[in-house]
């Protein structure tokens, strides 16, 4: 029988989750097919070491460890992303025991990030083995010399643990490479390690780690870039299988004014993205977790929203480079009236306060802050707000800085204008066009132009606007200009001016 799987899990419905449970399968998942799995004997082998797997661990050891029918691994690379404290080590040790054990393989490769977390899997891994007479039986030698770590079988099968560096794993050719620490995964790392399976028959790469920390995290996130884009084509990367439990904390922005989306305050997200809920974890401590951590922080570790780095190539797709620099004009400056706007990742890790100003045939347009959290939003926008008086502050309602429509507006004294589905891609073309034809300058910002670099587009409508997900860099202070310069010609309506009713009636 075939198996395969393509799909995005939302994860399940609150009425699925039972005593506070957490999920037993990915919310984003996608692997090829296969017509058989050694999956349940290694599943079978931790067991007799003493190494009882959850459903979801073994969930993955099914899908990583499938075959085709020549016998061959379906998977050439198999990446678990998934919150800490889940148990993701019981996977690798459970690999690793079927590796050295079951599956004949003859130098299996365990790095991390730092020589302290592969030191402690070597003490865990050998630790199931000398607590089990059938395996114990087959071990030649445990070796371990700092910094030389391994064991070695009887039929000379070796189990290998290296602190990564760019010459770590050089000289070695590994069966299987197990790369903990993932999200901390580096092309000097990869550069010494992927070269040493070129020769090697049915090799397998095994990534483990969890949410995704900015431009650390460029390997992690070329993976994760391949399995959205087999979710999105709907044809599995043939060698790929990527199981990621996280939630989903973006607005669904659509022509029909979609707002579905995972709380992340909620019990019900913290269960989809962390199996071990009701296991190891209890929703009592993953609230401390919160209160201790912060928002941002609690997203990141517990929830699973990372930030993830797109390769050069994938840079400036949009706007060409050449064309924006083109407009940059160190001289200028923002005039009376201006408009300024808001805008807020979807993890609200940054945000960005922008301005535009008509600055003769041209509009004007500048980031006036860009900052981590958003703590500081309302207190920066009054002091702009007194000193400017602007025509409009513009804040997209269904992005994430919506939420602080309601405090602006009370602190201000204003009503905030947004866009509606249709004026935000008009804006968005708009800005496009401007930069098209010269009628716009800048400052060459260093967060507008990141900004730009790894900004694409996503389909609304039959028009188009700046797409929030897949895209590993702060867009804010792009959608901030964007609403700005829209906001120059926004219609604006006034706040009626209160009157006591004796006034009134004088």
């Amino acid at each position: 029988m075939t198996t395969s799987q393509l799909a995005v899990r939302s994860g399940a419905e609150p009425d699925q989750i039972p005593d506070a449970r957490g999920a037993q399968r990915p919310r984003v998942c996608t692997f090829p097919p296969f017509t058989s799995s050694s999956g349940q004997e290694a599943v079978e082998l931790a067991a007799e070491a003493g190494l009882i797997l959850d459903n979801w661990q073994q969930f993955v050891l099914h899908v990583g460890l499938g075959e085709r029918d020549d016998g061959s691994w379906a998977a050439f690379e198999t990446c678990v992303n998934v919150p800490r404290q889940n148990g993701k080590g019981g996977i690798i040790e459970a690999r690793e025991l079927a590796g050295l054990f079951l599956l004949g393989e003859r130098l299996i490769l365990h790095s991390a990030h730092e020589f302290k977390t592969a030191k402690e899997a070597f003490l865990r891994v050998e630790r199931l083995i000398a607590n089990t007479d059938s395996l114990r039986k087959r071990v030649r030698a445990v070796r371990r010399t700092t910094g030389e770590e391994a064991i070695e079988l009887l039929n000379g099968a070796r189990l290998r643990f290296l602190a990564r560096s760019g010459g770590s794993g050089r000289g070695f050719t590994g069966n299987c490479n197990i790369l903990d620490e993932a999200m901390v995964l580096g092309d000097d790392a990869m550069g010494a390690l992927m070269p040493t399976m070129a020769a090697v028959k049915n090799p397998q790469v095994w990534y483990l780690g969890s949410a995704g920390i900015g431009p650390p995290s460029m390997q992690l996130g070329r993976l994760r870039a391949r399995a959205l884009e087999a979710l999105e084509t709907g044809v599995p990367d043939p060698s790929l299988a990527y199981l990621e439990w996280s939630i989903n904390p973006h607005v669904t922005e659509c022509p029909q004014g979609c707002t579905e989306h995972d709380d992340p305050r909620s019990a019900v997200s913290v269960a989809r993205a962390n199996p071990a809920l009701g296991y190891r974890l209890s929703l009592e401590h993953t609230e401390r977790e919160r209160l201790t951590m912060g928002e941002h922080i609690f997203a990141r570790e517990r929830l699973g929203v990372g930030e993830y780095p797109s390769d050069s190539a994938d840079t400036w797709s949009v706007i060409g480079e050449d064309a924006w620099r083109a407009l940059t004009d160190s001289d200028s400056q923002a005039a009376d009236p201006v408009a300024f706007a808001i805008d807020m990742t979807p993890e609200r890790s940054h945000a960005s306060i922008c301005v535009a100003s008509a600055n003769g045939p041209v509009v004007h347009v500048e980031v006036v802050d860009n900052r981590p959290g958003a703590d500081w939003i309302i207190r920066r926008a009054a002091d702009l707000h007194e000193r400017w008086n602007p025509r409009c502050w513009v804040v997209d309602a269904g992005g994430p800085a919506g939420s602080l429509i309601p405090d602006l507006e009370r602190e201000l004294g204003i009503t905030v204008v947004s866009p509606k589905v249709r004026q935000y891609a008009q804006a968005c073309g708009s800005f496009f066009d401007a930069v098209t034809s010269g009628d716009l300058v800048h400052l060459d910002q260093a967060p507008l132009a990141t900004a730009l670099a790894g900004a694409r587009k996503r389909d609304l409508g039959e028009a188009w606007a700046w797409a929030r997900r897949g895209v590993g860099v702060d867009i804010s202070p792009l959608v901030g200009v964007t609403l700005a310069r829209w906001g120059l010609t926004a219609e604006v309506e006034e706040p009626e001016e209160e009157v006591e009713p004796w006034v009134a009636f004088r």
